[in-house]
């Protein structure tokens, strides 16, 4: 499970989020098998799509982020539920690319910049709240804090980072954001400033040890920040085999029809945790005849 913090100003008007994110990303390079640059990639939009879920109203909202810049490593999606809970997916799991000019994973190259981040928001209304960007960097964190200026005019500054250890595993990940409030004074976002630019890196923050609240209280140094609530959220996928069952009930009776007759199971694996679910031909015909039933 990861590690969510968040603080807040005295006066309210600025809020802070952190997370430490290294079970979570740790777990997407166990079911995805992600070489190195692509586990940086999706692990940053996924540490980026907690952040943006936890921050929603409601424990039962949801929010999709996707990004699709034209890179190696094709379309990465990544969603949340309202307590930071999320799970993600990537197109092309293994890229390989040379470092970039400052010796790190070039993330960039990986994402590509030529594309769109998406953002969709299910707040329980009868339509989706939908957001989207022109990509600006492609190194996500970036792209994130330009989503929030230009989609939903909220100054906002994020960071996120992921650390590969030579044989693929999580040395450290996690990621922050700070948010300002319409009301907030010009001091205050002065601060703000002050405390991002002269902050270290989110790698060098984890590897040095410091932990989710000590970081969220720094970004918000010198406005006497309290911490305001926390969380554990974890990488959770809500597949089952009920939900893959109307997937496939949502084909046509012919298609089913078909498919049952060509007596060969049908494996259906979830794309975000791997789990592989099994129906027999027998069971295409009885959902087939369901289908069939409901038109009389």
């Amino acid at each position: 499970m990861g590690i969510l913090k968040r603080a807040i100003t005295k006066d309210a008007s600025a809020v802070s989020m952190v997370l430490d994110a290294k079970d979570i990303v740790s777990e997407i390079e166990k079911i995805h098998k992600t070489s190195a640059v692509v586990t940086a990639a999706l692990g940053r939009l996924t540490i980026a799509a907690s952040l943006m879920g936890y921050g929603l109203k409601g424990s039962d909202d949801s929010v999709t982020v996707r990004i699709d810049g034209g890179g190696p490593a094709g379309m990465l999606m990544a969603v949340a539920d309202g307590m930071g809970n999320v799970k993600s997916y990537v197109e092309n799991p293994v890229v390989e690319l040379p470092l970039n000019s400052i010796g790190k994973l070039d993330v960039s190259s990986a994402v590509g910049t030529d594309g769109t981040l998406c953002v969709s928001k299910d707040l329980g209304m009868k339509e989706p709240y939908n957001g989207m960007v022109p990509i600006i960097s492609g190194e996500i964190g970036e792209d994130i804090a330009n989503y929030f200026v230009s989609s939903e005019q909220i100054p906002t500054a994020c960071g996120l980072g992921v650390l590969v250890n030579p044989d693929l595993t999580v040395n450290c990940a996690g990621g922050f954001i700070v948010q300002l409030l319409p009301f907030a004074s010009e001091e205050c976002i002065a601060k703000i400033e002050e405390n991002v630019n002269k902050i270290k890196s989110v790698t060098d923050l984890f590897r040095d040890g410091c932990t989710p609240e000590e970081i969220a209280l720094t970004l918000l140094d010198g406005l006497e920040p309290n911490i305001l609530d926390e969380y554990s959220p974890s990488y959770k996928c809500n597949c089952s085999y009920e939900r893959t069952e109307r997937i496939i009930s949502s084909l046509s009776t012919e298609e089913l029809s078909n498919m049952a007759e060509d007596k060969e199971d049908i494996n259906v694996v979830c794309h975000f945790c791997g789990k592989e679910y099994n129906f027999t031909p027998d069971k295409i015909e009885k959902i087939a005849q369901k289908k069939r039933r409901k038109k009389i």
